[in-house]
């Protein structure tokens, strides 16, 4: 971790050794502690806060600085040099530097407008968020990723800082648990909390500083192993010191970024007991009412959020998305009539038409019990459905005029047009297969979903939902090379019209060659580490040892292609 030191003698500045040490500001997204100024900053990337056991604020940061160890490094004091009078000014001939730099210049530019290497022109092309309409077939009809979820940059794990915490016993049982977590060694330190005895947990002071020393664990554990591992030590921590705000706050992030059903109302109004001031609690409290069509009242903790934000500013823009939505279906839906399954709810625009709800239900809870089978995964909460009228739809959900139907992650919602519902069932099905697949992905990866590369994702929901495709080399006939599978993972919003088609079907085989060579469980496996936020490439080499690279060729060679080399 870099350390930038930039002062004066310390007896110069009117401080100590210790209180200038106390200012260095430390890149990497921990808080930092300025005397002077009387206040703390946090960095966006992975904040962490001191909290003593009652819930005051310590200044001390996680990582500590043991000061004989940096005044050997600086030698008591850091020098610095004044210059007196007016700066020397030169003059030099540079035209010997300046000629050749235009021409680097000029090299640079014609290779970034003319050379640079691509796999499709720059055409602007509508985003493909949804199903193409009257572009091919129904049958065939490409369908689109789902809509990206912009996740909030928030403040993950808090740790605690228990070395101010007076433990009038068992000093050195505690104490050797804390030095294995500062050398992180996690193994060795959960087996001695686990192995405390239990006597010692009798005495209130000790029972707040183990808590800690689980919580920290867990923050380490998340950083390392990502956050499913880090929930036991968390809830640990929650047991043994249930009024600790911290603790609730870790956990809570851990249940929202695992969708873990856990997550609860009851539990979410209890951490913003502990924690007034923070928006994140409001945040996840408003997700989770508007997955129950709770509308109003998510706004209102939306608004709550929104006043406590410079609390923690990295959910600013995932709070303005969020609310825009929420506020947006609030005033598209209010005289909606709703009609509800086990499993699903479908909320129309219009009077009673049982024919139409009737028919999505029995297709949905088709898809449920079939999919759900399939996928080895099943939804924990019922999902809602959304069925526009035709003109509705597009100012609904913010999509294109030509859009068939989507999944919005941000409300949680499958949203479709009516028009043909009653008259095409074989378009009905296809579109809501699809579309719950995807809600299916969206719920098993959680907040990590964004981890998943968009040929993976359209792919699975093509192979689940069963899609009739055709062959990807029967799109471009006399041309069998394929786009490689990395310049796919990403959004396709920036694809051009005629190559989304591609996009498609390339998706649909190689989802459909890696499902027939290593089976669903392998595929679920690599979904588990993309969850734990591995790459693809580090997944498939984790789960099927296998490269990422050695896949799209062997996948290329299954279909008698190549893999298209970058276009000049």
């Amino acid at each position: 971790m870099g350390v930038s030191i930039a002062t004066s003698k310390f007896n110069r500045s009117g401080y100590t050794m210790q209180e200038g040490l106390e200012r260095i500001v430390r890149v990497g997204g921990f808080r930092t502690w300025h005397p002077g100024a009387g206040s703390y900053h946090s960095h966006l990337d992975g904040s962490t806060r001191g909290l003593l056991p009652n819930g005051s604020q310590s200044h001390r940061p996680w990582l500590l600085f043991q000061l004989p160890f940096v005044r050997s490094r600086l030698g008591g004091t850091v020098n610095s040099r004044r210059i007196h009078g007016r700066t020397p000014m030169y003059r030099r001939n540079i035209k010997h530097i300046l000629g050749p730099l235009a021409v680097l210049i000029g090299i640079f530019i014609f290779y970034q407008t003319w050379l640079k290497p691509r796999y499709f022109h720059d055409t602007p092309a509508p985003s493909p968020q949804v199903i193409v309409e009257e572009t091919t077939p129904a049958s065939n009809a490409p369908v689109a990723p789902s809509q990206e979820r912009t996740a909030p940059e928030i403040k993950r794990s808090r740790t605690i800082d228990p070395v101010s915490i007076p433990v009038p016993r068992h000093p050195e049982l505690l104490g050797a648990i804390h030095e294995e977590l500062e050398k992180h060694n996690i193994a060795l330190a959960e087996t001695k909390l686990e192995e405390l005895p239990s006597s010692i947990l009798t005495e209130s002071a000790t029972k707040r500083h183990v808590a800690i020393l689980w919580n920290n664990l867990g923050i380490i554990q998340e950083r390392s192993g990502g956050t499913e591992v880090s929930v036991k030590a968390f809830k640990k921590a929650v047991a043994l010191d249930p009024q600790n705000p911290i603790a609730h706050l870790n956990l809570a992030h851990a249940y929202w970024g695992l969708r873990d059903p856990a997550l609860t109302e009851d539990f979410l109004r209890k951490v913003v007991a502990l924690s007034p001031d923070e928006p994140f609690p409001h945040v996840a409290l408003a997700d989770l009412l508007q997955e129950k069509d709770h509308l109003p009242e998510a706004g209102k903790h939306l608004a709550q959020a929104k006043e406590r934000i410079k609390k923690d500013p990295g959910l600013q823009s995932y709070l303005k998305a969020v609310t825009t939505k929420v506020h947006r279906a609030e005033k598209v839906e209010d005289k909606f009539s709703t009609h509800s399954s086990v499993h699903f709810t479908v909320k129309y625009d219009g009077g009673d038409d049982p024919d139409t709800w009737t028919t999505v239900l029995d297709i949905l809870e088709e898809a449920y019990r079939e999919i759900g089978q399939k996928f080895n995964f099943f939804p924990s909460k019922p999902i809602i459905v959304v069925l526009h009228t035709k003109n509705q739809f597009q100012g609904a959900t913010g999509s294109p005029g030509w859009a068939d139907g989507l999944f919005d992650p941000v409300l949680g919602r499958i949203q479709i047009p009516t028009q043909g519902a009653a008259t095409d069932r074989a378009w009905l099905t296809r579109v809501l297969r699809h579309e719950f697949v995807h809600a299916l992905i969206h719920e098993e990866l959680g907040a990590t979903g964004g981890m998943i590369p968009t040929w993976l994702n359209e792919g699975l929901a093509m192979q689940l939902a069963g899609d009739p495709w055709q062959e990807v080399t029967s799109v471009t006939p006399g041309e069998h090379s394929l786009v490689p599978l990395t310049a796919l993972e990403g959004s396709w919003e920036s694809l051009p019209a005629e190559k989304v088609s591609l996009a498609y079907r390339e998706a649909n085989a190689a989802t459909h060659y890696l499902i027939e060579r290593f089976g669903m469980h392998k595929v679920h496996e690599v979904l588990v580490h993309l969850k734990a936020r591995q790459t693809i490439a580090a997944a498939m080499q984790d789960r099927l040892l296998l490269s990422y690279d050695h896949f799209q060729q062997q996948w290329a060679d299954s279909l008698g292609s190549t893999l298209a080399q970058p276009k000049s």
